[in-house]
């Protein structure tokens, strides 16, 4: 098991001080600096890897840098308190992007993030709770990430905990079987504590959402099964926070996050190649410095 960088944690204690101080307009652009910091770093991660998913890692590089930047109660020195929040990667396969902010948040060494993918290394192309700290389960077989955390929030209720859960799954994942029944689920019991967003980019492997199995209205099949329903432009950091406050209605919270396959990166934004394409050096170099203006 990896273990906390200890200056890392601290700086990130501070940002989160600083943040609870400032306004939104400082929040939002200390967001807008980190998400393109963790964008550059996942290009390095996966050109070094030669491995990787970086259409899906760049899509929801945004939604993980406001969850972890400005939203979640977590400590990366503690990474398994027991009031904590739950925060769970059901897109497991987008590793990378949860490996780089993990990182940036203290839970181990950045370091670390040049062995991804490398043999025996614990930063696999799946997070494994046995081996990095800030994950809570292991995922990437798609449609498993979602159940669990309904089980968490239920287990929270259990125990009289305050903490909140928060789920990701990707766009595609939402036509696993598995995820309608634990929205059921979730709705039924009003696990008002529960967050699920989808980080909806409309692609997925090999091809359009809706041309594999169409998934609209999307907000309205989660308001069907009980859920309180916000639909947000998940690149815009400001739009984000607002739709990850609590739960308003007692029910279940479901973001529908609209983004784009490969954000930030032009030659990559809304092409399918990228679901798992691997970039060259030339391209890597180009993306970063694309990032960097």
């Amino acid at each position: 098991m990896l273990t906390a960088d200890i200056s890392a944690a601290a700086r990130f204690r501070d940002a989160r001080r600083a943040m609870r101080d400032s306004g939104q307009d400082e929040v939002v652009r200390s967001l807008r600096s980190m998400s393109a910091e963790i964008r550059r770093q996942i290009l390095r991660m996966i050109d070094t890897a030669q491995l990787g998913h970086v259409g899906g890692d760049m899509s929801v590089t945004d939604i993980l840098v406001t969850l972890f930047g400005a939203v979640l109660e977590v400590d990366p020195e503690h990474p398994r308190a027991p009031d904590r929040d739950r925060f769970i990667l059901s897109k497991g396969h987008c590793a990378a992007a949860l490996y780089s902010t993990l990182a940036w948040c203290g839970y181990f060494s950045a370091s670390e993030l040049s062995s991804f993918m490398a043999p025996l290394s614990p930063l696999n192309g799946h997070p494994n709770r046995r081996k990095v700290p800030g994950v809570e389960t292991n995922t990437g077989p798609l449609g498993h990430g979602f159940p669990v955390a309904v089980g968490c929030a239920l287990a929270a209720r259990l125990r009289g905990s305050a903490s909140r859960t928060v789920v990701v799954l990707g766009d595609g994942e939402m036509q696993e079987g598995s995820n309608w029944e634990a929205a059921m689920t979730a709705g039924h019991h009003r696990l008002s504590s529960l967050t699920a967003i989808v980080d909806r980019n409309r692609l997925q492997q090999g091809a359009r959402t809706e041309e594999t199995v169409a998934l609209e209205p999307l907000d309205e099949k989660w308001a069907a099964f009980g859920w309180e329903v916000r639909v947000v432009d998940g690149h815009d950091h400001a739009a984000l926070l607002d739709a990850v406050r609590p739960s308003v209605t007692g029910r279940p919270v479901a973001v529908v996050a609209n983004t784009v396959k490969g954000k930030g990166v032009s030659f990559m934004e809304d092409r399918v190649e990228w679901h798992h394409k691997v970039p060259t050096s030339e391209q890597v170099r180009e993306a970063v410095a694309e990032l960097s203006r």
